[in-house]
């Protein structure tokens, strides 16, 4: 038996590949194929299941490409209801694969389909679990996703979260390995730890959702505390998940479409594109097209690209380092965002070369900026929630990333301010929506709050 888990780290996603005596089956697949079909290649195996925790909404699931490829069955747990063939399996159904079992134990409350797979060895031990967005290291899955009525509230949810975490989960084995599919930095949780793989023992001790003395009211405050408001794409991507999409071969050829600087400015005036610019911060900040959008692939793109263009139909073009273009094509698609028009050919070196207007963006040492603070000059601190209320400058106005939009009319539409994120990434983000807003006078810190702390600029 052979468990592999294939872990992205921009999405914060683990898909997992195991194999049983020539037999594979794969759980929670991203939608580029390739990686599961390879490694079935490797071992001599056939992939027999596609196992679907739940509707994914933070990403686009490969089980239907994958399916075309193998001819493998897509199994959701009980309550899923799709546009295409899938077995709909029961509670406690078990599918074997070659020496080992795998058993459906039906989880809802993050989703009323979301399902946890149990895997058995070849002599019947309880094995490792497949958790999806059920339960999380540290954590468990939010429970406002699913909400449909007035009936079926984020409490609703949790309270049947409770219950299956209690009668299906926590009676397993401590030595039950937990496999889930989410790890920190994902939306789909808030107290993710790093680690992507634990015992349940481990979990028990440590995840506030397990603690044995805790009851279904305590869980459901504490679960639905602080939720924020999920990215838009996120609905997009569970409908996709649930009704289909185009093959992701038929993406990336109609997006692999190179543009001289003419006809990619053209184009972007004509069907109003977003330009969406994913070199280094440092680069885009030397010299970018006026009204770009900064969302460097080198950090944690694919969610940001969710959470700030609200619609996955949007037209895109793409400014890139060189020969990164299939990589961000199909990092976008990942998210449901299947509608890259094309690229500028030769980067921004073309588009200077061509003569075109060039923005740039300022930028300074958080020494800098502890000389403006004292002249009371205005500061923006677009760090999360949890980031702001755990230190922050005591005169810095928060507004985060993930709701910039929401916040315009704070800022000053004339003079020059202040903004900051953690380490300089994000900040450069909110700072280019600003300016293709109209608002030129945001000025970056470099190293963002980690500068600052050692800057020592009095912080509360």
């Amino acid at each position: 038996m052979q468990i592999e888990q294939l872990y992205t780290g921009c999405l914060s996603q683990g898909a997992y590949y195991i194999e049983s005596n020539g037999e594979a089956v794969v759980i929670d697949p991203l939608r580029e194929t390739e990686p599961y079909l390879q490694r079935a290649k490797r071992d001599n195996a056939t992939i027999t299941y596609i196992f679907e925790t739940h509707f994914h909404a933070d990403f686009v699931s490969g089980h239907l490409t994958l399916s075309k490829q193998t001819g493998a069955s897509i199994v959701f747990g009980p309550n899923a209801n799709t546009s295409f063939d899938a077995h709909i399996a029961k509670d406690n159904e078990v599918f074997r694969v070659g020496d080992i079992t795998i058993t459906v134990l039906h989880t809802p409350g993050h989703t009323m389909e979301s399902t946890t797979y149990l895997l058995r060895d070849a002599s019947g031990k309880a094995h490792a679990i497949f958790t999806g967005d059920t339960l999380f290291l540290g954590d468990v899955g939010r429970p406002d996703l699913a909400q449909k009525s007035a009936d079926v509230t984020q409490e609703y949810l949790a309270g049947i979260l409770f219950d299956s975490l209690r009668n299906k989960i926590m009676p397993l084995p401590d030595d039950v390995i937990v496999y889930p599919a989410h790890g920190a930095g994902s939306a789909c949780g808030k107290n993710m730890m790093t680690q992507t793989i634990d015992t349940l023992g481990n979990q028990k001790q440590m995840n506030y959702a397990l603690r044995q003395d805790m009851t279904k009211e305590e869980f459901i405050k504490e679960v639905t505390d602080g939720l924020l408001a999920p990215p838009a794409y996120f609905p997009l991507n569970v409908k996709m998940n649930k009704q289909g999409y185009e093959h992701f071969d038929a993406i990336i050829e109609r997006a692999l479409l190179p543009l001289s600087a003419e006809d990619f400015e053209a184009l972007a005036n004509k069907t109003g594109a977003v330009i969406l610019d994913v070199r280094n911060q440092l680069d885009f900040m030397k010299g970018h097209i006026p009204n770009s959008i900064f969302i460097g692939i080198d950090g944690s793109f694919a969610p940001w690209v969710g959470a700030l263009i609200k619609d996955v139909k949007q037209p895109i073009l793409l400014v890139t380092p060189p020969n990164m273009e299939p990589e961000v094509i199909m990092r976008l698609s990942r998210v449901g965002f299947d509608n890259t028009l094309g690229f500028l050919k030769g980067g921004i070196a073309s588009w200077q070369k061509a003569a075109k207007q060039i923005d740039t963006m300022q930028t300074v040492s958080a020494q800098t900026l502890k000389e403006a603070l004292e002249k009371e000059m205005p500061v923006f601190d677009v760090r999360k929630q949890g980031e702001f209320s755990s230190c922050h400058i005591p005169s810095a106005r928060h507004t985060p990333l993930d709701f910039i939009n929401d916040y315009l009319a704070l800022f000053p539409k004339s003079s020059p301010f202040y903004i900051h994120c953690e380490g300089g990434y994000r900040s450069v983000i909110a700072a280019s929506i600003l300016k293709s807003r109209g608002i030129h006078g945001g000025i970056n810190v470099t190293g963002g709050f980690t500068s600052i702390k050692e800057a020592a600029i009095a912080v509360v």
